[in-house]
């Protein structure tokens, strides 16, 4: 949620700022705002509700002064509504100083309390106005952005990330975070800071990452990081593996139809590099890691959303290639259940940021009782993987549409790559049943090529659903959580009722919503990996065919034993069963993103979500 950027350098600053506000519109928001200290001295603002095009003809209306320094953000509403007057930034009561938060001000309302007592005004309803108010009074008592910005964080409770300038010290942008995300980019004599690289990777895909509790002073000559306490702190830069043009639509009509394409490829980055000469897998990322995973008892995989459905079906070939047992928790009723875990226990956890706050938390709490962590994630720098013990990273690249895809597929090929290195450690898996489960796992790039080959059909069936009211899945063993995240995505991005059901569960209950006309998507297992499965799936199929209902079967290639009793039939290529989830969810998705399409939705920014969810 929230984007924010700040620059300071030889270029103006507006540009930078609009740049990097449009490249981090994927996040989620309902108003933007910037801050600029012109080449005369003064601080300017323009900030509006709504979308970024309207602060855009704002700017172009009431242009800003020439400045090579300023600050910009998108802001979700949380204290106060989407309006002109609580859109950010915030200034000081002298309006010298202007700040953008990302987060959360937990005591916001005591320090509200104090400021209205000394006899300051309020202009919003939000907790960042607060802070800025805060800093402006401190900016007074001690005449240094640094010292006072330290004072004002070292106050703050909650989540936050934290960026301002004052009209007096204009070569300088100072940031901070605390349970938030905030990344500095590197450049020659300028530099940039932002949730994440997207805001300034078209200028520069040199960075460095913040980590908790940490501050941030950039000038164009440099920039110094310290903790809360002004104590000097060391990190160490690395290089974005992707440029500007990775997060541009290309020509697609959607940053969700361009990341469907570029499944694929993000499942073939994310094995490369990850399989020896030997035919087995051998991650970098976890090498002097054995010992501790031979001390594994059990696996706890801990996510939300997709993410946590890409845990489930991660769970049944970890299981299956360990003989651990695994369980999937959702991030945020983990750390609120007791869980049982030691240090015995791993925890995997699983966000495509790597800053989601719930699962960040979920991390904290295990490896304050003991547990070995480990992350999957596609954002280098991020924080998540900062507090794990390793990180397996997905190369999916940036993913800019809300409603994940192509993080999906390359979070599921990231677990089963960890699942075969931790069976080829704990020696449960032959090295011909390795070989070949890596042979399957590489096979799966062509064979996603092969089902994006059918997305006009799967379109046209779509725009013939379109005023389907509610939409249901059906699916068995690992089919069930492509039901659920098919599901998921009909939710996200068509505002239809849509549910996902474990196939063996319809007699308990979901069979009472199946009416004439009712539209079921149902995920049929191989008959080749185990035939009573898909004989009780096809049995599930007539079942609900009898009472009208209207049956759309995901099926491989050459299942005849669905065609009298489905009334569409979407063929994937053949694969072993637990590779089948890979290619089975990429029809789903692409019927969501055109359902939601030919009812005339935003599928890149759907209502009320955002990408990526940082507070609690």
């Amino acid at each position: 949620m929230c984007g924010i950027v700040g620059y300071v350098g030889q270029r103006d600053s507006i540009d930078v700022l609009m740049n990097g506000l449009s490249r981090l519109e994927y996040r989620g928001y309902d108003s933007a705002g910037v801050a600029v200290i012109g080449e005369d001295g003064t601080l300017s603002t323009r900030k509006r509700a709504g979308k970024l095009a309207v602060l855009a003809e704002d700017v172009a209306e009431s242009p800003v002064p020439q400045s090579s320094t300023g600050i910009g953000h998108t802001r979700w509403a949380t204290h106060g509504g989407p309006t002109d007057d609580n859109a950010h930034p915030h200034l000081s009561a002298d309006g010298k100083l202007a700040l953008i938060h990302n987060g959360i001000i937990e005591n916001f309302a005591a320090i509200r309390d104090e400021l209205l007592a000394e006899g300051y005004t309020f202009a919003s309803e939000t907790d960042t106005e607060a802070a800025a108010i805060l800093l402006g009074r401190e900016y007074e008592k001690t005449g240094d952005l640094r010292a006072a910005f330290r004072r004002v964080v070292g106050r703050l409770e909650g989540a936050f990330t934290l960026l301002a300038v004052h009209q007096d010290e204009p070569d300088l942008v100072v940031g901070a975070r605390q349970n938030s995300p905030l990344v500095i980019g590197l450049g020659e004599g300028e530099n940039f800071l932002g949730s994440d690289v997207a805001a300034f990777v078209e200028f520069t895909r040199y960075a460095l990452a913040i980590g908790e509790g940490q501050m941030v002073a950039i000038t164009p000559e440099g920039v110094e990081v310290t903790d809360f306490e002004g104590n000097p702190v060391e990190s160490t830069p690395f290089e974005v593996q992707w440029d500007a043009s990775a997060a541009d639509k290309g020509g697609w009509s959607s940053f969700m139809a361009k990341e469907i394409s570029e499944e694929p490829e993000a499942v073939a980055n994310t094995v490369r590099g990850r399989v020896g000469d030997d035919g087995l897998v051998h991650i970098p990322e976890l090498e002097g890691l054995d010992e501790l995973f031979g001390t594994i008892s059990r696996v706890v995989v801990v996510a939300c959303g997709t993410a946590s459905y890409a845990g489930m079906v991660g769970k049944y070939a970890i299981e299956k290639w360990t003989k651990l047992p695994v369980e999937v928790a959702l991030s945020h009723e983990f750390r609120y259940s007791d869980p049982v875990i030691d240090e015995h226990t791993l925890v995997v956890s699983i966000s495509q940021s790597g800053e989601t706050m719930d699962t960040l938390m979920a991390v904290k709490y295990a490896a304050a009782h003991g547990a070995k962590t480990l992350s999957i994630c596609n954002t280098q720098g991020a924080t998540i993987p900062r507090e794990s013990d390793a990180v397996v990273y997905t190369h999916a690249g940036p993913e800019v549409a809300v409603a994940s895809t192509k993080a999906f597929v390359a979070q599921i090929t990231a677990l089963y790559l960890f699942g075969l290195h931790l069976a080829r450690v704990r020696g449960t898996l032959s090295e011909q049943a390795l070989a070949e489960n890596i042979a399957q796992l590489q096979s799966v790039p062509d064979k996603i090529a092969e089902v994006l080959t059918q997305q006009d059909e799967i379109a046209q069936l779509a725009h013939w659903m379109s005023d389907s009211r509610a939409v249901l899945f059906l699916g068995r063993h690992v089919g069930y959580p492509i039901a659920l995240e098919g599901a998921l995505k009909l939710k996200e991005l068509a505002y239809i009722h849509a549910e996902g059901f474990a196939a063996g569960e319809l007699k308990h209950g979901p069979i009472a919503l199946i009416e004439p006309g009712q539209p079921v998507f149902v995920v049929v297992p191989s008959p080749r990996g185990s035939q009573t499965m898909h004989a009780k799936v096809v049995s599930n199929i007539q079942e609900i065919r009898a009472r009208g209902a209207k049956i759309i079967a995901i099926a491989e290639e050459g299942d005849v034993a669905v065609l009298p009793f489905a009334d569409t039939v979407v063929r994937v290529p053949l694969a072993a069963p637990l590779f089948e989830p890979l290619l089975a969810v990429i029809p789903t998705q692409i019927f969501a993103m055109e359902l939601a399409t030919a009812k005339g939705l935003d599928v890149d920014q759907p209502r009320n979500l955002a990408k990526s969810v940082t507070v609690e």
